[in-house]
């Protein structure tokens, strides 16, 4: 399952290491917490008068740090990855972050350096890469969380202590789609962190990281939680915490502490323009991290459940479409064949309202619960669906089984009000999109072209209805009050358009 998204092409969504090296995965050990370090701390707030919880008032940064900061450790990374020729040449050892393959991103946009001149043969080589990042212990017996990112194609890991001692350490496993892994160095009565739960931290709550921010070990950053549930544009299932908290290369992998001293997620990524921190960072929520850790401990490798649709956001114009009281929920834009979701029943142009009872609010917390779901696990969903509610049941499948090719469907719109000369499908043209029926955009004016309707363009359904011919669009149209939702296909994409009709 993804979440589709138009991408702002001027923002760049950067993870957040020195490091270009990997696999990692995670391990539940009981060990997390010990008796000396497993509590939380019971006075790290100051008291405030009146009914103001702990978490409302400014915590004690200093005794977290002192506490915990031990247990935060510096990962340094080797291997070798494969680049151009010309990028090869540019690779030079006087750079702090030489063969981080996000070295040239940096250099870009932070020192306003470009690349060297190349060979022009276009060739590629194999070139060291060394990187640095953050981690932290969640056992004393050497089990370290950090990001999968951070230690990608690695050939050697080694970890620092704040007291200064080095360990080689190796990589249990990691997990891509949710940038999480595992790593072991031979230790025993390490310093450990307690692990909080993201489900009890509150937009507003103060939020402390430390890591090692352009190789600055033991760095410490505070700010507070901006959100919780953003759904980020790179095909994640994570609903990332998003913080103001400064976050820069290197910190990747570092914990992100509540006011009680309690680890609540992972810092991974930063939302920028500039390739430097601009204010907005993004955290993995711990509950899933500590999920993707026991499924690593227990068989060595991690099962996500998929659903198979892709969805997209319900704004104020589809609520209207579709009769929606509120705009709130996850609307269906594409469902595999054969998968779950297909099997279940579930259409394109459905609205998901709730998954085993719990609301979708944003299309970004439909994959957040699903991720958290187990393959095989049966979850209840209540679709909208043509003005009406009801109920589906859907059995998840494992996402690592190897997946349906997605019927491909193209659209188009009709004329009138809505702005669309439209003309239907030809027999090879349905062929070549895998289409029953569908209307080729001819022409696109007024409202239609003014939403990014395109010529060429085919449109699939409204309102989530197919269409078969014009005469079907324009009883739509004519029945619609403000606006009315299009799927559209382009380039073998596919997404809802909203409409107004002015």
């Amino acid at each position: 399952m993804k979440s589709t998204a138009l991408k702002n092409s001027s923002l760049v969504i950067a993870l957040l290491t020195a490091g270009a090296i990997g696999g990692a995965g995670v391990g539940a050990f009981n060990a997390l917490q010990t008796p000396s370090i497993a509590a939380p701390l019971a006075a790290l707030s100051s008291s405030a008068a009146g009914d103001i919880s702990s978490s409302a008032v400014v915590p004690n940064f200093p005794q977290i740090t002192e506490r915990y900061g031990p247990a935060v450790v510096n990962i340094s990374v080797t291997g070798t990855t494969k680049v151009s020729d010309e990028s090869a040449m540019a690779q030079g050892d006087d750079d702090a972050f030489s063969g981080d393959p996000f070295l040239e991103f940096f250099r870009r946009f932070q020192q306003g350096q470009g690349q060297r001149p190349g060979n022009g043969r276009g060739g590629q080589q194999e070139v060291p890469t060394r990187g640095q990042g953050s981690g932290f212990i969640v056992s004393s017996d050497g089990i370290i969380l950090t990001n999968a990112h951070v230690v990608k194609d690695a050939k050697e890991v080694t970890v620092k202590l704040t007291d200064r001692r080095e360990f080689r350490a190796k990589v249990l496993g990691s997990d891509p789609k949710t940038d999480i892994a595992v790593l072991r160095i031979e230790a025993k009565n390490l310093p450990v962190v307690t692990l909080g739960k993201t489900s009890d931290l509150k937009v507003g709550e103060w939020v402390l990281a430390i890591g090692s921010p352009f190789g600055f070990e033991n760095t410490v950053t505070a700010g507070v939680v901006s959100a919780k549930g953003r759904s980020l544009p790179d095909d994640s299932a994570v609903p990332f915490i998003q913080t103001d908290v400064a976050i820069n290369p290197g910190n990747s992998g570092g914990p992100l502490f509540n006011a009680r001293g309690e680890v609540v997620g992972i810092n991974s990524q930063i939302y920028t323009r500039s390739g430097g921190y601009q204010g907005v960072s993004f955290a993995i929520p711990i509950d899933i991290a500590n999920k993707v850790k026991n499924q690593i401990v227990a068989t060595g490798k991690v099962e996500h459940a998929r659903l198979g649709v892709a969805v997209q956001e319900v704004n104020q114009a589809f609520a209207d479409s579709f009769k929606l009281d509120k705009p709130e929920g996850a609307l269906v834009s594409t469902v595999e064949k054969g998968s779950p979701a297909d099997k279940a029943g579930l259409q394109s142009g459905d609205v998901i309202r709730k998954v085993n009872g719990q609301p979708i609010v944003s299309s970004g917390d439909l994959p957040a619960l699903i991720s958290l779901a187990a393959p095989g696990d049966t979850v209840k969903l209540e679709v909208w669906r043509q003005g009406s509610a009801r109920e589906l049941t859907a059995r998840l499948a494992n996402a690592n089984d190897k997946t349906s090719e997605v019927a491909s469907k193209k659209e188009a719109a009709g004329q009138g009000k809505l702005g669309l000369a439209l003309r239907p499908l030809q027999p090879d043209e349905k062929q070549e999109a895998g289409l029953d029926s569908g209307l080729v955009v001819e022409q696109a004016s007024g409202p239609a072209a003014m939403a990014g309707v395109q010529s060429g363009d085919v449109l699939i359904s409204i309102n989530g209805v197919p269409v078969k011919n014009i005469d079907q669009v324009r009883a739509a149209v004519a029945k619609a009050e403000k606006s009315v939702a299009l799927l559209i296909q382009r380039g073998g994409d596919k997404i809802f358009v909203p409409v107004n009709l002015g």
